[in-house]
């Protein structure tokens, strides 16, 4: 029932002196006008619950196509949200993906937990270089960020369009994940096992960590006639050099028998290579015959235009996107993020001339090293990244 159809009340034609008072009224006037009162005060009750209902369950509703959906209530009521209410997944995913994905059905992705939801933390930071960088703000339309635990998902839906919950029922991925602790290995693998599936939904997808930073529009930059391309911790000098060194971090896939295959071989990997995470056992499969057997055309992103803090980019007229690897720890991921960001905007403002003699560099890495990984009881080849 709409509040714009409650009752008006008429006031009686019964008229008062200024002396007259409510207990001089006659008894039956009395009494009408008590019911009368009850009557107004329980359809209001009536009313107001009802339209507590309906607010509190409108979002369960799919009358609406999705250019009128309603507003998200974590955006308008954010505090009132507790993990229950915010962590369901409204739409499944792949009519997620089937919105944020473009023309040729390709979308970007990222995962992301509580310990790097929070504001200020490392997802503000990555959105951030999306509105600043150079053709990169338009990509956001096209992003869809994988919360693993409800808070992440909660956060995600007040600060990004596409969202979506990746429930796990095994593991709780809140916490920050620590370098090669056993919930970073299970974090890694569960994102792994999870981009086959969207292979198998038919779509080709970016995927990036939440730590790189996107500078420049980068798909000028990939290979056309490749299947699996990927960002290196360390590149020397060819695409095609299986001595790359390879970051799980940032690839280019594209969906077809190949790729799937491929991710199939590298999920199941783990279990010849218990221990290790799914960068290192990339680094053990690429150079396995079964790549060969199943055409997979494979090729390695130069660390010029995909750079990071294993190797940073020289260039930053070549940069695209920049991922804070070879760094433990949030704090010392953080301040570093900061000051990479804090060089793009100065780069901006310089006039083009300036720009073409590259006179600035990268103030990183600061307080990120690749040598606070080799302490953090890792297997000896497992020094790339976090």
């Amino acid at each position: 029932m709409h509040l714009s159809r409650i009752r008006r009340f008429q006031p009686t034609a019964h008229r008062h002196t200024a002396g007259d008072s409510f207990l001089t009224m006659s008894p039956e006037p009395v009494v009408i006008h008590l019911r009368r009162t009850l009557a107004a005060a329980l359809l209001f009750f009536a009313v107001s619950l009802s339209c507590l209902i309906l607010f509190g369950n409108f979002e369960h509703f799919r009358f609406f196509p999705s250019s009128h959906r309603f507003p998200n209530l974590s955006t308008v009521f954010p505090s009132q949200l507790n993990d229950a209410d915010a962590a369901s997944n409204e739409y499944p995913l792949e009519e997620i993906l089937k919105e944020a994905a473009m023309e040729d059905k390709t979308v970007i992705l990222t995962t992301l937990n509580e310990a790097w939801a929070s504001p200020n933390s490392v997802i503000d930071l990555f959105l951030e270089s999306f509105r600043i960088g150079y053709r990169t703000r338009r990509l956001l339309n096209h992003l869809v960020i994988i919360a693993l635990d409800q808070r992440a998902f909660a956060r995600c839906k007040v600060i990004h369009t596409y969202c979506f919950l990746l429930v796990s029922e095994d593991s709780d991925f809140h916490e920050e994940a620590y370098f090669m602790t056993s919930r970073y290995l299970k974090m890694m693998w569960r994102r792994i096992d999870f981009l086959r599936s969207v292979l198998e939904m038919g779509y080709n997808f970016v995927f990036t960590d939440a730590d790189i930073m996107w500078f420049r529009d980068p798909f000028p930059r990939f290979h056309h006639d490749a299947d699996f391309q990927i960002a290196c911790d360390h590149f020397t000098g060819s695409s095609y050099d299986l001595e790359n060194r390879p970051n799980g971090g940032f690839n280019f896939v594209k969906s077809n028998n190949r790729s799937i295959e491929f991710y199939k071989f590298w999920y199941s990997s783990q279990e010849v290579y218990p221990g290790y995470h799914d960068q290192d056992v990339l680094n053990f499969i690429k150079v396995d015959p079964f790549i060969t057997d199943i055409g997979l055309k494979m090729r390695f992103l130069d660390t010029a235009n995909f750079g990071g803090l294993c190797e940073p980019s020289k260039d930053l007229n070549q940069v695209c996107t920049m991922h804070a690897n070879c760094c433990y720890g949030m704090d010392s991921k953080l301040h570093d993020l900061r000051i990479m960001l804090q060089d793009w905007k100065y780069y901006l403002t310089l006039p083009p001339k300036l720009k073409r003699l590259s006179v600035i560099s990268w103030r990183v890495p600061q307080e990120c090293s690749i040598d606070s990984l080799r302490h953090q009881g890792s297997p000896e080849m497992s020094v790339e990244e976090d």
